[in-house]
């Protein structure tokens, strides 16, 4: 893998240690079969994505065909990845074609702590155009935020016109509004605003757009939290005559916060029951998107909402979580996945005006030198440090599970073959094109190995990558192969996979 990285990677000796073969005085393994037919959910190609906020564009040279440090992150990210613009902050841009456009009269919004605060910018053809021309050169297409709590149907329409024409086949769909479950709390009337409301407002604005942008797509309803929500939008939507065409359903998740919750914490980030209830929901979602007849994508989401929590958000831990989170989505038939980032200033402006991260820093009496080490936001898969743009553990985990993209889920939960050895571990597998099968596997337990017989049913030679680092703190990440290629034998590869690390085996006859 290319290194764009500030940081070295492991020694090759030491990453060999995590698919190690078995000797003698090994400890039992358990077996687990990957001879199952490919009959899963297929993973998209451009599974793997990024989420920005709308208030990223305000600065048009941040995603224009200039800022190679950024488009060399992207392109080794993800070859096909889908970057997608919203955020809270999306919710208080307007739409100014040139320069001499007056800014419009806005809504009276509440000032509500931990919201964004009603700071309105513009959204110019300047950083439309420089954003067609990044998504060109990354091979990246976009989903393009339009707000819903401050807008009106003209502008909307305005600016989807534009992003149409300037994008292309770039554009995958709109996005109207951005958790729109939320606006009760500093938006829209609290005692009034429910799933019927959103949808009627929703529709004036998208059937707007689809006057101007015939063959427009969109995703709904973004919400944050509130599932009810997706089951009740997917009720309702069957009544609307002439409805809008849709491309998604869409949500966010965060798996806790804000950062100064005890709760949110290593092992609760990575144990199994925050696993069993992403699948849980991921069910309920499922329901609600075939009902609606589109596939579902995680639209934003990361490890602590309100900026990421120091310790948790900007370390290995994290890179785990990433790469098993894609993973259980995957296999649950979800399109993509879309990790929120971008620079502090955007993302602070979104959640009131500052991270609740730097604060945990100043209580634990960090220097602002120190400080400095960390990334802004906590959980951005990209950050920058003095205009070098660098990957967080975060994106290694989501490039590490991207591999598998393209691929068709085996049959089978192979997570449950290796509960046996009483590990918190997980697995997927997939056939790859070409017939390639590769599988990935996730140790996430602190203090105990895990030892496996892969079971191919099939000759053929083994490659192997793992994804490591010194401790689950560690503020870095790295990927790197695992070994010498392997042949099997009868078919079977023991391998060894290490506390706190990950392991992908691909095997090619």
């Amino acid at each position: 893998m290319t290194n764009i990285s500030r940081r070295s990677f492991l020694a090759t000796a030491a990453c060999a240690a995590a698919a190690s073969r078995l000797g003698a005085q090994a400890p039992a393994a358990t077996m687990v079969s990957l001879t199952a037919a490919p009959t899963g959910p297929h993973m998209p190609a451009d599974f793997i994505g990024l989420s920005y906020e709308v208030q990223q564009l305000v600065n048009p040279s941040f995603f224009s065909a200039a800022n190679a440090g950024l488009i060399g992150n992207f392109k080794a990210l993800s070859e096909h990845g889908v970057l997608r613009l919203g955020g809270n902050t999306s919710e208080f841009a307007y739409w100014r074609p040139t320069p001499a456009s007056p800014e419009p009269a806005h809504p009276v919004t509440r000032v509500v702590p931990g919201q964004p605060k009603p700071y309105f910018y513009p959204v110019t053809e300047e950083a439309v155009r420089n954003l067609a021309e990044f998504l060109q050169v990354t091979g990246w297409s976009c989903i393009y935020g339009i707000g819903m709590g401050t807008n009106e149907p003209q502008r909307a329409a305005a600016e989807a016109e534009f992003a149409a024409k300037t994008l292309g086949e770039r554009l995958q769909y709109f996005q109207i509004g951005n958790e729109v479950d939320l606006y009760g709390g500093y938006l829209r009337d609290q005692q009034t605003w429910s799933p019927k409301t959103y949808l009627d407002e929703w529709l004036t604005l998208a059937r707007a757009i689809a006057d101007r942008v015939p063959g427009a797509k969109f995703g709904l309803p973004d919400i944050a939290a509130r599932m009810f929500w997706l089951t009740q939008v997917a009720e309702l939507w069957p009544s609307i005559p002439n409805p809008p065409r849709l491309a998604a359903l869409s949500h966010h998740y965060y798996f806790g916060g804000p950062p100064t919750n005890p709760s949110v914490t290593v092992p609760n980030l990575l144990g199994p029951a925050n696993a069993a209830k992403v699948g849980q929901n991921a069910a309920i979602i499922g329901a609600a998107a075939r009902k609606l007849g589109v596939p579902v994508r995680m639209t934003e989401g990361n490890t602590c909402y309100g900026g990421g929590k120091p310790g948790l958000s900007d370390a290995f831990a994290s890179a785990l979580w990433a790469a098993d989170y894609s993973m259980l989505l995957a296999s649950n038939g979800y399109s993509g996945i879309n990790l929120h980032g971008g620079s502090g200033p955007s993302v602070a402006n979104s959640v009131g005006g500052a991270l609740l991260g730097d604060t945990l820093l100043k209580n634990q009496n960090v220097t602002p030198q120190q400080a400095a080490q960390h990334p802004h936001p906590f959980y951005t898969p990209i950050a920058s440090f003095d205009n070098v743009f660098a990957w967080e553990p975060v994106a290694y985990g989501l490039k590490f599970a991207g591999a598998l993209s393209g691929g068709m889920f085996l049959a089978g939960d192979l997570t449950k073959q290796i509960q046996a050895s009483d590990v918190d571990a997980t697995a997927y597998a997939v056939k790859l094109d070409g017939g390639a099968v590769s599988v990935l596997i996730l140790n996430k337990d602190a203090d105990k190995d895990l030892s496996l017989v892969l079971d191919f049913g099939r000759r053929g030679v083994a490659q192997m990558e793992a994804l490591t680092a010194p401790a689950l703190d560690s503020r870095e990440a790295h990927i790197a192969p695992a070994g010498q290629p392997e042949k099997l034998r009868a078919g079977k590869l023991a391998v060894s996979v290490p506390r706190a690390s990950g392991l992908r085996v691909t095997v090619r006859a």
